[in-house]
């Protein structure tokens, strides 16, 4: 099995991650404008500090990104570069969101991150079908409701 490895000067790497992150109190609130602004600036932070964005996407409350990450950040720092800039850089764009958000934190604190390797594939699929599973689990979802006190005659 033959991974193909970044490099830096003196280093050779595959740090791939797959990283979830929701905006605050997992408001639906990525849509339109603002996901495409949101896409925007996250591909520009990523470009700034070298990390390549495998796949991702978009879902209303949360972003999922597969992401190589070089070695010289770790997990944490990078999470922290990209959801403070983010954060300021969206309401630059949308100041009518400073009221719903209040003291410029649009992201929900934390993250959820998982190692990546040799399933890259399975992965960039699972996020690519992401939107269609959701939709699907919750047609499922909407069935009938009987209420159990009234009974049935």
């Amino acid at each position: 099995m033959f991974l193909m490895a970044n490099s830096l000067a003196h280093t050779k790497w595959v740090c791939k991650y797959h990283i979830v992150f929701t905006p605050k109190y997992r408001r639906k609130i990525i849509y339109k404008e603002l996901r495409k602004d949101i896409q925007q600036i996250i591909k520009d932070l990523c470009k700034w500090k070298g990390v390549e964005i495998i796949e991702g996407h978009m879902m209303p409350d949360h972003v999922h990104i597969l992401v190589s990450i070089p070695p010289k950040y770790s997990v944490s720092q990078f999470m922290g570069y990209l959801k403070g800039k983010s954060a300021m850089m969206i309401f630059e764009r949308h100041a009518n969101l400073k009221y719903k958000f209040g003291n410029r934190n649009f992201w929900a604190t934390g993250y959820y991150v998982s190692t990546v390797g040799i399933n890259t594939a399975t992965i960039q699929k699972y996020i690519r079908e992401q939107e269609k599973q959701d939709q699907i689990e919750d047609s499922l979802s909407k069935k009938e409701y009987v209420d159990p006190f009234k009974g049935s005659k």
